[in-house]
């Protein structure tokens, strides 16, 4: 059944420009990008969880540089530079320099103590070929454990390692024939079943094997991580993918994947300690995520991504700007983004998992943020599609709770504007564990429509929002206790038309101005406490 309900409307001509909020969100200016990456690393703040500051690992003062006399006679310096780091992390560390200039190369390998320095003008383009990526070595693909190519530039079990420079990280051309590799026969955890050993989950494409593309830079099980200033262009997948690493420092790169299907910027998977900061994405899929592993493979190991912070960062294109998941299961957990910028977006805040992915994704902080031109502001997707999923993204009827299934809660989103998006919200959680604690506050709000639907949630408040809008419906379905406190609209006809749907759907709260009104399904009220005057946008 269908309500009317009258917010709090107030008279407003709209005008294009930045929101009141915006004064403390970020901007297009120098403080934030790639190009506002300052020297040093500033503290890390007044945190919502625990979390010392990070400090950059340091390097001896040895340097060797890569010459022409380390070209192959294919036309490679790959065999050189692996030779050149593995030399200089016996003896103690430094510095590998790749000069200006157009090098090849395969897989390199990072040791300990070893900081591969790109200078300015200084592109490695690495090989199109499967070849240039064996033999298979231990990584992790989409949240499930593989022997498998690994990275353009891989680490396993190493110390202060780093990537660093003006120079750029370059994938083969678009026409490789790796590109055109199918990435498994379905999805991965039906494809690599986590009762087998991972030593024989061999996936190098070889003898009819499964090939799994190359991660631009993605160390294993390291600590001391410090990637900065280069630039990834033309990946094969995912661009920056630190795996198991502890202490991790990401600052002043830009990713340039827009033509990359799974084009990924930054993954963290089930890492601890992380700063992000000044960075720029441009994404053939997720910006900056979040992940933990995926399925029954990412119970079995168990390791979360926690204390997050990611700040100044802007992020261009993508599918989502900030996104947690899919790949949950070890847990999501202490994240904090603050002082961004998401620009053309598809989605700007978005949590997605599905009801086989396992894990807790919580206590989440999301605050100064500005969007502008994203199709919608903030997505839950925790069903997924049948194509993919099959039976598990029937919504209905719920399943059994079980291990694998996933569980979202206590987020805050706050002091953010939204310039320009097709859609504010729409929430499609799992009925059988309801998206909960979810706090949406302080906000300026420029939407075409405003909340599609919110499916299955219990416990989400939007608290001092105002929100322009040409459209005027929202749908509530088998949710409860959602609150409006103090949400001000200008919407056609001054009037929220409610759909409250579903035996579930109860104690639908709307306070203005200390007026409490609980809505329910069958029953109208009018909740004018001003005289009306509402405007469509223009």
């Amino acid at each position: 059944m269908r309500l009317k309900h009258l917010f709090l409307i107030a008279a407003m001509t709209l005008t294009h420009g930045v929101s009141a909020y915006a004064g403390s969100a970020a901007t297009v200016n120098d403080t934030i990008g790639a190009e506002a990456m300052p020297a040093e690393i500033r503290p890390l703040g007044e945190l919502p969880f625990k979390m010392k500051d990070l400090k950059r690992p340091t390097f001896p003062d040895k340097t060797v540089t890569v010459t022409l006399a380390d070209v192959n006679t294919d036309g490679k310096i790959t065999p050189a530079i692996n030779d050149m780091i593995a030399r200089l992390s016996k003896s103690g560390g430094g510095t590998v320099v790749v000069p200006e200039g157009h090098w090849k190369s395969g897989r390199i390998t990072l040791k300990s103590n070893v900081n591969l320095h790109l200078e300015k003008n200084a592109t490695i383009e690495f090989s199109g070929s499967i070849d240039d990526y064996q033999p298979a070595v231990f990584t992790r693909h989409e949240g499930v454990e593989i022997m498998g190519a690994g990275a353009f530039i891989y680490a396993n079990g190493e110390k202060n390692i780093a990537l660093t420079g003006d120079g750029v990280i370059m994938g083969p051309p678009m026409d490789a024939a790796m590109r055109t590799l199918p990435n498994g026969k379905s999805v991965v955890e039906n494809d690599v079943p986590y009762t087998m050993p991972v030593k024989d989950r061999v996936c190098d494409g070889y003898d009819g094997r499964t090939f799994y593309r190359p991660k631009s830079f993605s160390p294993i099980n390291c600590k001391n991580v410090l990637v900065e200033g280069v630039t990834f262009e033309r990946s094969v997948l995912w661009n920056v993918n630190p795996v198991y690493c502890e202490n991790v420092i990401i600052r002043g790169i830009t990713v340039n994947s827009t033509d990359v299907p799974s084009g990924d910027g930054i993954d963290i998977s089930s890492c601890k300690n992380v700063l992000i900061e000044y960075s720029t994405l441009n994404c053939g899929d997720d910006c900056f995520t979040l992940k933990a592993g995926r399925c029954d493979d990412g119970l079995r190991v168990g390791k979360p991504t926690e204390n997050v912070v990611i700040r100044n960062c802007l992020a261009k294109e993508g599918h989502g700007g900030i996104t947690c998941g899919s790949e949950t299961a070890g847990g999501i957990r202490n994240v904090y983004l603050h002082d961004c910028l998401f620009y053309g977006t598809r989605t700007g805040f978005r949590f997605k998992t599905r009801r086989n992915r396992g894990g807790t994704v919580e206590k989440i902080t999301y605050e100064r943020i500005r969007l502008v031109d994203v199709r919608e502001a903030f997505t839950w997707d925790l069903l997924g599609s049948a194509m993919y999923m099959g039976e598990l993204a029937r919504r209905y009827p719920p399943l059994d709770i079980t291990p694998l299934t996933p569980t979202i809660k206590d987020i805050t989103i706050r002091n953010f504007t939204v310039e320009s998006a097709d859609r504010l919200l729409t929430v499609n959680a799992i009925p059988e564990i309801p998206c909960s604690g979810v706090l949406i506050e302080n906000g300026k709000i420029r939407t075409n429509k405003i909340i599609r639907t919110i499916n299955d949630a219990d416990g989400f408040t939007f608290r001092n929002l105002e929100i322009q809008a040409t459209d005027n419906r929202i749908t509530v379905d088998d949710s409860r206790n959602v609150t409006f406190e103090n949400v001000t609209l200008h919407i056609p006809d001054g009037a929220l038309d409610i759909e409250m749907k579903g035996k579930k759907t109860e104690n639908i709260t709307i306070i203005t101005d200390g007026e409490k009104t609980v809505c329910h399904q069958g029953k109208k009220r009018n909740l004018t406490t001003k005289p009306l005057n509402a405007q469509p946008r223009r």
